[in-house]
């Protein structure tokens, strides 16, 4: 009965006896598969790439945001381990599904990842076991595609399974906020499933906030994200008309930013990149299509968020036609090939595209990226050169693009002939260089 496999799971989840598997053990799963252990959890972390697999099982790290010293640590314990198939979900109380959910060429949805590890996962179901999917994805996921491929197995969803969507909000490379005391949102098919969800979360997060279903949960991810995306194409455009001004959008922002209610400062960059906010506002995009709705604030922000690499660009031309110099022939150095600030993450990364025009025009391009020491990107493989005052002074273009902390920006004004600042990262520095802004 419902009942009885919910008490039961309850019951193994509150002394810590329930086994935990991770499926996907990438910046989200990995970081959440060590949490589950560091609470006392046994944990399987499951990943079909084989090399994850061997660095997990030998406790090395491949996520900036989880030691080497940490994973060894549980691995070592006997708390987690990995496997590449999934044959070992059939010993686990609840399966945690973290998969990638990028966008087709079409800009459809690929939830192909998220069909395979369900199926996979669906093999080895039994009575009494949790599904949850944190993998980020459009409203209806759960109920639509994910439930009927467990009620194919013949256990009752809900009743003998449980599933939830709980979404993922990592945010890589923060220090102050991180998997475990980021708020989880915990959404289920049923009440029971919500239930058992929001204790299993509970028992390693320090704040569960359950929502009344699957759908609700699932929505809450897109808005967070279309939020930011809605908010940063805005400024970017504002951005661009400040430029025509000859206002500083900066110093406008931070002024604004003095209003004690009412406004949130987001700032302008060269696009948006990573996993999340070029992708997610464009599910939701997509689902509001399929209701009849035009998505039209969602759609333009990703038309002028998508634009900035080129705006980037056109701002390095115009830079350099001042100093009587074309494009083609100069040599131009990318400061952070990386989509943000301090990690290693390059996936939709602006300054790819930024760099891809580039050589396109002629120029001899170079990146610099301590989290990136090899560049194999779509027919390219380049290496970091390293960031030295004769580096900088044999540039004609020095363009910062992701900010690392690592970087020695008055070192960059001061040897480098021109900089092209995107997220004034050298504001207050003073030397030989022509700093232009975005």
């Amino acid at each position: 009965m419902t009942q009885t496999h919910e008490t039961a799971l309850l019951q193994k989840i509150a002394a810590r006896e329930a086994t935990v598997a991770v499926v996907g053990l990438g910046y989200v799963g990995l970081p959440l598969a060590v949490e589950f252990a560091l609470a006392g959890f046994r944990v399987w972390g499951i990943d079909v790439d084989a090399t994850r697999v061997e660095c997990v099982s030998r406790g090395e790290s491949y996520i900036g945001d989880v030691s080497s010293e940490t994973l060894g640590d549980v691995v070592t314990r006997g708390l987690l381990r990995a496997a590449a198939e999934a044959t070992v979900a059939a010993q686990c109380d609840a399966v945690i599904i973290c998969v990638p959910t990028p966008l087709r060429k079409t800009k459809d949805p690929d939830v192909s990842f998220i069909v395979h590890a369900v199926s996979r996962v669906r093999a080895h179901a039994h009575a009494g076991q949790l599904i949850v999917l944190e993998s980020t994805t459009y409203p209806g996921t759960c109920e639509e595609l994910v439930a009927p491929l467990l009620a194919e197995t013949g256990l009752k969803v809900g009743a003998d399974l449980f599933l939830a969507f709980s979404p993922e909000r990592v945010d890589p490379g923060n220090k102050k906020f991180t998997t475990r005391n980021i708020p989880k949102v915990v959404g289920g098919i049923n009440e029971a499933s919500t239930r058992v969800a929001a204790a299993l979360y509970g028992a390693v997060i320090e704040r569960v906030h359950p929502v009344s279903s699957t759908k609700t949960a699932e929505m809450v991810k897109l808005l967070e994200n279309t939020f930011r995306s809605v908010n940063i194409g805005l400024i970017n455009e504002l951005a661009i008309i400040c430029d025509r001004m000859g206002v500083d959008v900066w110093e406008v922002i931070e002024a604004a930013a003095t209003k004690p209610f009412g406004f949130m400062p987001f700032y302008p960059g060269p696009g948006l990149g990573g996993h999340c906010l070029p992708i997610d506002p464009i599910y939701l995009s997509w689902k509001a299509k399929l209701l009849d709705v035009e998505a039209s604030f969602i759609d333009l922000a990703a038309r002028i968020n998508a634009a900035m690499p080129r705006h980037v660009v056109e701002k390095i031309t115009a830079a350099l036609n001042e100093e009587a110099r074309p494009v083609r022939g100069s040599r131009i150095l990318i400061l952070g090939i990386a989509y943000k600030r301090d990690v290693a993450d390059i996936r939709e990364s602006p300054a790819l595209d930024i760099l891809k025009h580039l050589l396109a025009l002629g120029a001899h391009v170079a990146y610099t990226d301590p989290h990136v020491p090899r560049l194999q990107y779509d027919g390219l493989d380049l290496t970091s050169v390293e960031l030295t005052a004769e580096t900088l002074a044999a540039q004609h273009c020095v363009v910062i693009v992701a900010n690392h902390t690592a970087f020695d920006y008055r070192a960059v004004v001061a040897h480098a002939p021109l900089v092209l600042d995107t997220r004034n990262a050298v504001r207050g520095c003073v030397g030989r260089a022509r700093v232009v802004k975005l």
